[in-house]
């Protein structure tokens, strides 16, 4: 729930806090250091240079690499990392300021696998079929492996000193990536040419395959750590959250049901997603749930029922019955899911609880 100082004079007026107190309260609120993201303009300003910083890397870093070679790649990606990371312990240490600090640290730790490809490179691992640096976010190959394992290693040590949301974005987004190349690296071994793994339809199973598990793995680590931190107001959880759903949710909509039935299964798993966001309050499990359904409804619409005048009146009906079920669950749904979840788990309650 969020205060602002219009809520403190109306409770003020009502007595609730005696003459004075409001304005005292608010002082004391508006000095606390912001340690959630929120859509303030300065807030926006600080991911949008984090994210420009990040971006430069892989380009400059690219044509230095052209440039001068692969050492230099690995000394500039270390100077500037140590830079980022001194920059970073200073926002945070003397200006009390951890958003912006967290997304140095971050970029920090995105530095690391730029500088184990320097060392790679530098040593020949990359003679054979040699991809650019550029191509870690769009190549799949084994050989990422390496720089998948030290960006998760450097991110623990840095989640473990200093303990800020942002830096678990650079995980999510490295264990998305690295199941692709898990699938890769089981399907065809190390021995096999990278650039033709893509045109097996075989790999495109497995991958399927494999992103599902990750992705489910991922959801529930990030279930754990919700439940673990739940009293603590910085969300650790989000990021892992979102590639978790981006892997499991857009691995299940690309394979094929092959039937009816599965076409029916895949649209109550989506509903159950959506489920899950109103049990846990995470609006992203409600948007990926939400885009599978319209997905399963336009199929119906334009491949099985086309030119039905019933099936869109039927349509229109379960549209309107979302509705009322909307306006019931506003009315009870609350204390039957305070209910529910007291008896499912305590920990669970107190984490709804506390976001609510």
């Amino acid at each position: 729930m969020k205060v602002d100082r219009a809520d403190l004079t109306r409770a003020e007026e009502v007595g609730l806090l005696q003459s004075g107190q409001a304005e005292a309260l608010w002082s004391f609120l508006s000095m606390q250091p912001q340690t959630t993201a929120q859509f303030r303009f300065a807030h926006i300003l600080y991911y949008l240079g984090g994210m420009i910083a990040i971006g430069a890397m892989s380009l400059f870093m690219t044509v230095g690499y052209q440039t001068w070679g692969p050492v230099s790649l690995t000394v500039f990606a270390g100077a500037y990392g140590f830079l980022a990371w001194w920059i970073g312990v200073w926002f945070l240490n003397a200006k009390q300021l951890p958003i912006p600090a967290g997304i140095l640290f971050t970029l920090t730790i995105v530095l690391v696998p730029l500088a184990v490809y320097g060392i790679e490179a530098a040593l020949g691992h990359w003679e054979s079929g040699g991809a650019l640096y550029s191509d870690y976010h769009r190549y799949i190959d084994w050989r990422w492996l390496l720089l998948e394992l030290a960006t998760l290693a450097a991110a623990a040590v840095m989640l473990w000193r200093y303990r800020l949301p942002f830096m678990t974005m650079p995980v999510a987004v490295t264990l998305w990536y690295m199941s692709m190349d898990v699938a890769a690296w089981i399907a065809f071994g190390v021995e096999n040419d990278a650039a033709d793994w893509t045109y097996y339809d075989g790999l495109w199973n497995l991958r399927k395959l494999v992103s599902l598990g990750f992705g489910l793995v991922m959801l529930i680590i990030a279930l754990r750590i919700d439940l673990t931190t739940r009293h603590d107001k910085r969300d650790f959880a989000f990021w892992l959250y979102l590639f978790g759903l981006l892997a499991f949710w857009g691995a299940l909509s690309c394979m094929d049901s092959g039937s009816q039935l599965g076409k029916f299964l895949y649209c109550l798993l989506n509903l159950g997603l959506i489920f899950i966001s109103a049990v846990l309050a995470r609006r992203a499990f409600a948007v990926f749930g939400g885009l599978g359904v319209a997905g399963y409804l336009g199929y119906l619409s334009w491949s099985v029922f086309r030119d039905s005048l019933s099936f869109a009146f039927a349509l229109s009906l379960i549209g309107l019955a979302v509705v009322f079920a909307g306006v019931w669950w506003n009315k009870h749904g609350e204390a039957l899911g305070k209910k529910w979840r007291r008896q499912l788990s305590p920990q669970l309650a107190e984490l709804i609880e506390s976001r609510t």
